[in-house]
């Protein structure tokens, strides 16, 4: 039986109606946007399951807005989040579709992009309960965090000795590393790695292993979880 403590029963300080459709859903999109890595512009969310037949009554389509907006999940604004959003000039589109039986029915895929470098990303996630969420998918590689912890993501190429170039570099600034996942296309292709530690990352090693040459992106993503 999984263990919960009591600030998970209760609930994250928000503002609601539901920790699930709400809480959850602003820390999800706060994770898309910190994936994205800068300001979006254009926004297509699907929304699936309970999310798609009972979000908009739940707020879960303003929720997620407001964490693309960076707004935490108690904030009083979350209501207007859209049209905060169109005055701020972020497209949203919103459309029903179905992830699978296997996904949580509190599950969204979120496709983003900002103007300034025309970058883009691709979320999948869900909000499990009491305001916690699981990212499942990143541009199409699997992944499985849930926000408790500092996440550095990191779109490179599939090389020999690259998980020692960031355990080193990692080791050096003094960050303590709780667990590393990496996800490939093949044998030397394009792969994604995720490292949770359990502080952020210094500006000068995050510098530092931008400057790797199998690196093509890399984000960190906050603490969602108090």
């Amino acid at each position: 039986m999984s263990e919960f403590s009591a600030f998970e029963i209760i609930g994250p300080a928000m503002t609601g109606p539901s920790s699930s459709h709400t809480a959850g859903a602003v820390r999800i999109g706060l994770a898309a946007r910190a994936l994205l890595g800068e300001e979006p512009v254009d926004a297509r969310i699907d929304l699936h399951g309970s999310f798609a037949a009972t979000g908009a009554g739940h707020a879960t389509d303003r929720a997620l807005v407001a964490g693309l907006l960076n707004w935490p999940p108690d904030d009083s604004r979350l209501k207007d989040s859209l049209t905060w959003a169109e005055q701020q000039s972020l497209r949203v589109v919103f459309q029903s579709v179905d992830l699978g039986e296997d996904v949580h029915p509190n599950s969204v895929r979120i496709m983003i992009s900002s103007a300034k470098e025309k970058a883009s990303c691709t979320v999948t996630a869900s909000s499990i309960g009491g305001g916690s969420i699981e990212i499942l998918a990143i541009d199409g590689f699997t992944a499985r965090v849930d926000g408790g912890l500092v996440t550095l993501v990191m779109w490179h190429k599939d090389r020999p000795g690259f998980l020692s170039k960031i355990t080193t570099l990692l080791a050096c600034a003094g960050i303590n590393i709780a667990t590393i996942r990496t996800t490939r296309k093949g044998r030397e292709g394009e792969a994604l790695t995720l490292v949770e530690t359990d502080e952020a990352i210094p500006s000068d090693c995050r510098s530092l292993l931008g400057r790797l040459p199998e690196i093509s992106k890399l984000r960190e993503i906050p603490r969602l979880v108090f």
